[in-house]
């Protein structure tokens, strides 16, 4: 489906910030491309077009975090501090990640 052989730079797609005047013009770059079925990848796209290049914080997990279960880091508040986004997460492990921040 992609004529390229790599893809653009992305965001994962489980968070990111962006001002507004950068979402507007996402949205009409959007409607200028072909949709494409990774939106991801899609975001890229319309980054690239808009010549924006994505920068990674540390506090974006959408890999997930390492879990040591013999660690009680992961049971520390502020092991979860800087988190801003976590993915692959269990609803019981949601909550108790909660519960300790």
């Amino acid at each position: 489906l992609y004529n390229k052989s790599n893809y653009p730079p992305y965001v994962g797609g489980g968070g990111f910030i962006m001002d507004g005047p950068l979402a507007k013009r996402l949205h009409k770059t959007s409607e200028t491309l072909e949709l494409y079925p990774i939106d991801d990848v899609f975001l890229g796209m319309c980054l690239q077009v808009l010549n924006v290049a994505p920068v990674g914080h540390e506090g974006f997990k959408t890999f997930g975090i390492v879990k040591n279960k013999n660690s009680k880091m992961n049971k520390e508040p502020c092991f979860f501090r800087n988190v801003l986004v976590v993915h692959k997460l269990l609803p019981p492990e949601l909550l108790q990640m909660w519960d300790l921040v």
